[in-house]
């Protein structure tokens, strides 16, 4: 995108999020949903399709730009990037990186408009960070398949037109191979969502068991085609390492609003007829997050150019995605800190943050699975058992 229009871009969201969605963060919270005037404003945006290709309707921002723009869409709940994040992000990559050119122009201007929301379908009972034991099955039958499983904390999927299911096709196949992705629409026979989760925080982003029981799909509902079949957590590998440096963008953005409240606050409350902006152990522990968000945010636009110039596409996201997810911990922990007594109370922005803070360290792989796959990067064949 030409740098002008992406200055205008961020500039509207920045004046969208500060605007119209930070005044409306309680009522969000209580009331565990976006409300419709913001969901319209966001389609209207294009906020539905900003990493999808013009060609297919969207704003085609490659990594380095979108990043930009998510540090302005982390500043408020992260309930309001989940309305369009996987459009965005892990779902509509899934068509990026293994559909074939028709099921491209099929799903992906539907999901740019969000006349559309998908759904990414991986995750298990007992199958989250490691494929190799998941357990939904996909089996032949005629020229259709017939799916059979049950799926964990699907975001959107209360709300999902269609679901990116990841079944195993071939049994006989170890670890994460044998794994193919379905485009199953939600409204599809035998397919069921269940009861929205209760989570510690995130209110407003919506998330909730899948179940399949005999779904049937045609034969062109393999991403990829016949290509596609038995290659799935490769095309799921290479969404969730996009996704990470998404999320780890979020996490600036959230890092960046944490800071801006712990100053405000520190600069107007008083304790011993001075505001506590005086203290210098207040002073220290502002001082430690704005180096933390800094941090984070030059470590994120260096690892989104070279995802792009297609230098580091593996250990480059796991690193920005596990440092950026422990750092906005420790950040809103210190806003928590500087806010005393007060940071610990309901309706106060750092106690929702702390809370929502939490599961940036455990989604789209947890800060173990990045150390893992960091560690591995660095030690090479030494590190890999036989």
């Amino acid at each position: 995108m030409d740098p002008a229009d992406l200055a205008d871009v961020i500039a509207s969201v920045r004046e969208f999020v500060r605007n119209e969605v930070v005044p409306l963060e309680e009522r969000i919270e209580e009331q565990d949903e976006i409300p419709a005037d913001l969901v319209r404003q966001c389609k209207t945006m294009g906020l539905y399709g900003f990493t999808i290709p013009e060609q297919y309707g969207g704003l085609g921002l490659d990594v380095t730009e979108e990043v930009q723009l998510v540090f302005e869409l982390g500043y408020t709940t992260p309930a309001l990037r989940s309305l369009f994040g996987t459009n965005n992000g892990i779902a509509g990559h899934v068509l990026l990186e293994g559909a074939t050119e028709e099921q491209r122009k099929t799903w992906l201007p539907r999901l740019a408009s969000g006349e559309v929301t998908a759904s990414f379908g991986l995750t298990e009972a007992d199958a989250g960070s490691d494929p190799a034991t998941l357990t939904t099955t996909a089996r032949r039958d005629g020229s259709d398949w017939v799916l059979n499983g049950a799926k964990r904390y699907i975001t959107n999927s209360p709300v999902a037109d269609v679901i990116m299911v990841f079944a195993r096709t071939n049994p006989d196949a170890p670890g994460s191979r044998g794994i193919s992705t379905f485009l199953v629409p939600s409204d599809a026979a035998g397919l069921s969502v269940g009861p929205k989760d209760s989570k510690m925080g995130q209110r407003g982003a919506w998330t909730a068991d899948v179940y399949l029981d005999d779904v049937r799909v045609p034969a062109d509902a393999v991403v990829g085609g016949e290509a596609g079949i038995d290659n799935g957590f490769r095309i799921a590998a290479k969404c969730l390492a996009h996704g990470r440096v998404h999320i780890a963008a979020m996490c600036v953005g959230m890092a960046d609003r944490l800071v801006d409240e712990s100053v405000a606050f520190a600069q107007t409350r008083q304790a011993g007829g001075r505001p506590i902006a005086r203290f210098q152990l207040v002073q220290g522990l502002i001082a430690d997050s704005m180096t933390d968000y800094r941090a984070g945010r030059a470590m994120v636009l260096e690892t989104a150019r070279d995802y792009d110039a297609g230098r580091d596409r593996i250990a480059g996201p796991a690193a920005v995605k596990y440092f950026c997810s422990e750092m906005v911990g420790r950040v809103a922990d210190r806003a928590v800190q500087v806010h005393g007594g007060a940071g610990y109370m309901a309706g106060v922005a750092v106690e929702r943050f702390y809370r929502d803070a939490r599961l940036f360290r455990i989604y789209e792989g947890t800060s173990q699975i990045q150390q893992v796959i960091i560690a591995r990067s660095a030690l090479g064949d030494a590190a890999r058992a036989d």
